[in-house]
């Protein structure tokens, strides 16, 4: 019976000590996952500086040249140019064109670029 305890607190001793030379796969999970939000963090930094840059070189261009109109085709892209429409006639109003101008530009009628600041 003596033996038999001495080889278990042994046992546990050797157990003991080999749990601290174990490598820990919380800890490295967590590395991981501390690296990937690095990262993501990265990505959308430099994403949104390069749509800033983006942004004003659209807006610098387009004091400086007119928009030619975008014509609607039908089929499978028509929600995708509507919605480029919508958002081309809200900055040419933000930037205070008139809705004569912003027709022109955006080959809408006037009822429908009323419709889309509204």
């Amino acid at each position: 019976m003596e033996n038999i305890l001495i080889g278990l607190f042994i046992i546990a001793g050797l157990l003991f000590i080999l749990s601290f030379f174990q490598k820990d796969k919380v800890k490295m999970v967590e590395k991981e996952v501390e690296e990937l939000s690095l990262n993501f963090y990265q990505e959308t930094y430099q994403l949104k500086n390069r749509m800033k840059v983006l942004e004003e070189e659209i807006l610098v261009e387009g004091n400086a040249i007119e928009f030619k109109p975008v014509r609607q085709r039908p089929g499978k892209n028509s929600t995708k140019v509507n919605e480029i429409l919508k958002n081309q006639v809200l900055a040419l109003h933000k930037q205070g064109l008139d809705i004569e101008q912003i027709s022109k530009q955006s080959s809408l009628s006037l009822a429908e670029i009323k419709e889309i600041i509204k």
